[in-house]
């Protein structure tokens, strides 16, 4: 519930299938965590519900995404045969602002997308294919003459709420066709009437820069499992 974030006790709940929840899988949440600051809010398999319930004691929830204690997590979960992913700090549309520069773009929608499937070009602003439980459905990209100097894309996570990712060609960095793109893209999703969202790494700071100066701002700080291979 979107009340849990506001509480200032760990909430650990028991992880079950929802038709309107955000899953990057097509499986159940094994474990995923999140926090928005305060408190962490944890979905889990039964079987971690005891160890989880120790390894939160005593903690505020954002420091459970600290190294020492993810390391003792990890741990535990290797046991189960998972491993942790990396940790994805996510933003929010906070202000509207309009694009700085003035490249040319072409706009592409739901199915018109395939043809970019399999390009290796582009592995943040669209999936590798398809996916039912969360679809690309808006892409921008910027052109010079004929060549793609970026792309944007958005992929529908949750219903109404659209991932925003961004891939700009080596040449093309630092020339403001991220920000450009991304910007576009924002606009065009709150136009829409949807909420767009944006994703990074905890380093990648041309990444942070390119939402900062988009009109977004740090929102939550969400970590999941893998299975081991």
């Amino acid at each position: 519930m979107p009340t849990d974030f506001k509480r200032n006790e760990n909430i650990i709940t028991l992880s079950v299938a929802s038709k309107n929840g955000r899953y990057c899988t097509h499986d159940g949440y094994y474990f995923h965590m999140a926090t928005m600051g305060r408190n962490a809010v944890i979905t889990a398999a039964k079987e971690l519900h005891p160890f989880l319930k120790e390894w939160i004691k005593d903690k505020q929830g954002c420091h459970l995404f600290d190294i020492p204690n993810l390391l003792i997590l990890e741990k535990e979960l290797n046991i189960h045969g998972y491993t942790l992913t990396e940790t994805y700090h996510m933003f929010l549309s906070s202000q509207h602002k309009e694009p700085k520069k003035n490249y040319p773009v072409k706009w592409f929608y739901d199915k018109e997308i395939v043809e970019f499937y399999g390009d290796k070009r582009f592995p943040n602003a669209i999936c590798d294919k398809y996916y039912e439980n969360r679809p690309d459905r808006i892409v921008v990209c910027a052109y010079d003459d004929d060549k793609i100097m970026g792309m944007a894309g958005c992929s529908e996570d949750a219903m109404n709420w659209q991932q925003i990712g961004i891939d700009v060609m080596p040449e093309y960095r630092s020339k403001g066709v991220g920000t450009y793109l991304v910007t576009l893209l924002k606009n065009k999703i709150e136009q829409k009437g949807d909420i767009p969202f944006y994703g990074t790494d905890i380093a990648n700071y041309h990444s942070w820069n390119i939402a900062l100066n988009s009109g977004f701002c740090p929102a939550w700080v969400e970590i999941g499992v893998n299975k081991m291979k």
